[in-house]
């Protein structure tokens, strides 16, 4: 096929931008070396790749030849409350380890360092016969992929993961090294990490010295990673040209102009509004006592960054502009496949059939919503428990996604992952859930008169959670090993909670594979062949949190009120917002721009000029908290932690002139822990000393 109108069309933002969250087996390094005159070979991306890792939530690297790691503190946050108690409050107070027998191991956490991937697409697409229904080619889909993926892993040992690009275009095999022996090395005071609080969130500039270090052990001695990244000792300036690397969560501009008008319309609003009443019941929650606010400020921390983040993307959509564009280039791609007779065989009523599953999305969203565990670990560990043993019993094929013979083996993992539960908060998040499900669904509904039979959502989670051992990964563990019949039987509370849930949440969940997952995933997939075949793998996919690589350079912007953003900021401007804001003295804003003693008693040690925080060009979202930020030289210069609200509305379309991330500069890691920290030799450390 010539190269079209639409082609160039298409092909025009990723040229004039850095726009694009690329796989590094396809990163552009032409494109990068016209523009910036760096040359980015395959030793120099490998590097960063195996210096790059994966947190639960978020990404970090190594940066020392010993295994330290640097992530931020808002991602390591979890972590450093578990090892945490009211009397050594280290989210609160920081912590230094001065020496590594000081240490803390964290249970339960494992990071994942991507050590290959693999193209499985031919194997499987030879999976769906032709004529094979939707719903029955996601099916067959899953169970090919779930079949590589163990046999992967018994060939090498290593986690594997399937991963899907390109709305389904293509299918990947990734293997993970996983690391289980993590431990807290040091944290500043969640003060100063999230300096501003909720105010200055998604907001430049900033004073954020939101980072924090772990070190990963191998056989109870310090991890030698084949890669790290040391800090830099040339120092970053504007316009100089960063790369970042890390696993951004999940992008939707691959969607169709159907899914995104959803998004607008429909999908973001119900969000905004479940995410106010979930924090709401947390922070009811968390006026119960000192401990409770101690125990759930984290998860409140994580409900309003959300609500923020979830609000730019509103605000990005509702542009007339962002919805044009999308609407004019799914117009030149429609036509082009109705011109020509090979593309519409492949996507011509593609679109139609998106748009239809739309209609069943929003139909389906309410109970989808409300029919399930929501990430609560205790409900979740209850439901997999009930359902695990059946689904085993049955052939692969037939089986839940999550329990496939593929799949199986993660899904044990997670189940018997030793992370502490705080019941507390497990019991008012429960509560949360069932109420939820009562509002939304009525008190007709037959899972809430099944659930609740009449009793408050109070008094059943109380009940469920009182009763429960199911907080103890060895009852876990007993209980898989007991067998069918014993665990069908066992009179566990959240056990029965789970085996009332689990019919209703099966049906709903077939409905929506069925009518809408399916479909999105067939249909996206044949819309994303047929691009493949106007314009190759000239584009970048969505996100997937799955490792990815962005640059730009260190960039100003405009913020709409007249002037430019400062592309750095400096301890000075630090106590100057501080102090403008009336000091500790002050209430206002709830404490947000209050700075802990040590802080106030180090103001005279620290070179004020050094830089803290810059704004950058790369193209990042949520799931990039954590990414280390390189120079041309590939050493560290930064952490990523946040991008500007502006911006936000890059997770449906992105715009050269509102997308920045933010970062902490290198420069005040080192000399926060040099003269704040006491953690001299922390910096020596990262310096490659």
């Amino acid at each position: 096929m010539r190269l079209s109108a639409l082609v160039l069309l298409l092909a025009l933002p990723a040229l004039r931008a850095d726009e694009g969250m690329w796989t590094f087996d396809n990163v552009p390094v032409k494109a990068i070396q016209e523009k910036y005159g760096v040359a980015l070979d395959a030793a120099w991306l490998k590097n960063l790749q195996l210096a790059t890792l994966r947190f639960p939530n978020g990404t970090g690297a190594f940066v020392s030849r010993d295994g330290l790691v640097i992530t931020n503190h808002h991602v390591g946050r979890d972590a450093i409350a578990q090892v945490s108690s009211a009397k050594a409050d280290f989210v609160r107070d920081g912590f230094t380890a001065a020496t590594r027998g000081q240490e803390i191991r964290v249970p339960g956490l494992e990071l994942m360092l991507l050590v290959s991937s693999e193209n499985v697409t031919a194997q499987v697409n030879e999976a769906v016969k032709p004529g094979t229904a939707d719903k029955d080619a996601l099916t067959a889909r899953r169970n090919a992929l779930a079949e590589v993926r163990k046999a992967e892993e018994a060939k090498t040992g290593l986690t594997c993961e399937p991963v899907t690009l390109y709305q389904g275009g293509e299918y990947w095999l990734y293997r993970y090294r996983k690391f289980k022996d993590v431990r807290l090395v040091a944290a500043p005071e969640v003060q100063v990490a999230s300096f501003g609080g909720d105010p200055d969130n998604y907001t430049y500039p900033r004073w954020n010295l939101d980072f924090a270090l772990f070190r990963v052990y191998e056989n109870g001695q310090p991890y030698q990673p084949e890669a790290f990244l040391p800090f830099a000792r040339t120092p970053l300036k504007a316009g100089d040209l960063t790369v970042i690397s890390g696993h951004p969560g999940v992008t939707y501009r691959g969607q169709t102009l159907a899914q995104m008008q959803y998004a607008k319309e429909v999908g973001i609003p119900f969000q905004l509004a479940f995410l106010a009443r979930q924090r709401r019941a947390l922070e009811a929650y968390a006026k119960t006592s000192a401990e409770a606010a101690r125990i759930a400020a984290d998860a409140i921390y994580s409900i309003s960054n959300g609500q923020k983040r979830v609000t730019g993307q509103l605000m990005g959509l509702s542009k007339p502009e962002s919805l044009a564009q999308v609407a004019q280039r799914e117009a030149e791609l429609r036509a082009t496949v109705a011109r020509e007779a090979g593309l519409t065989a492949i996507a011509g009523p593609s679109w139609d059939r998106i748009a239809e599953a739309v209609a069943r999305q929003k139909a389906l969203l309410k109970e989808y919503t409300c029919l399930g565990t929501r990430r609560i670990d205790l409900f979740g560990h209850a439901l997999t428990l009930v359902r695990i043993l059946e689904e085993e019993a049955k052939p692969t094929a037939q089986r839940l996604p999550e329990y496939s013979e593929g799949s199986l083996k993660a899904t044990r993992e997670r189940l018997l992952n030793p992370r502490p539960i705080q019941m507390g908060l497990g019991e008012a998040q429960l509560a949360w859930v069932l109420r939820e499900a009562l509002e939304q669904l009525g008190a007709g509904h037959p899972y809430v008169k099944t659930v609740l039979g009449g009793r408050s959502p109070e008094a059943v989670a109380k009940e469920a959670c009182a009763g429960t051992r199911l907080q103890d990964p060895v009852f876990r563990k007993q209980l898989l090993e007991g067998g069918r019949e014993a665990l069908a039987g066992h009179p566990d509370p959240m056990l029965a909670l789970a085996r009332k849930l689990e019919p209703f949440q099966r049906g709903v969940q077939r409905q929506w594979e069925d009518q809408v997952q399916s479909v999105f995933a067939e249909h996206g997939g044949r819309i994303a062949r047929a691009r493949f075949q106007v314009l190759g793998k000239s584009q970048y996919p969505d996100a997937t949190f799955t490792l990815r690589l962005s640059w730009g350079p260190v960039a100003t912007y405009d913020t709409g009120s007249g002037t430019k953003a400062q592309p750095f900021t400096t301890f000075l401007g630090l106590y100057d917002r501080h102090e403008g804001w009336g000091g500790n003295a002050a209430a206002a804003e709830d404490g947000a721009f209050t700075l802990p003693e040590r802080w106030l008693q180090a103001k005279g040690r620290l070179a004020l000029e050094t830089p803290f925080n810059f704004a950058y060009g790369c193209d990042t979202v949520g799931g990039n908290s954590g990414s280390p930020v390189v120079n041309a030289k590939g050493e560290f210069v930064g952490i990523n932690f946040d991008s500007v609200l502006e911006g936000q509305g890059g997770y449906y379309v992105y715009d050269a002139a509102t997308k920045r991330a933010v970062a902490a500069d290198a420069r005040a890691i080192l000399e926060t822990l040099r003269k704040v920290m006491g953690a001299g030799h922390l910096a020596e450390e990262a310096l490659g000393k």
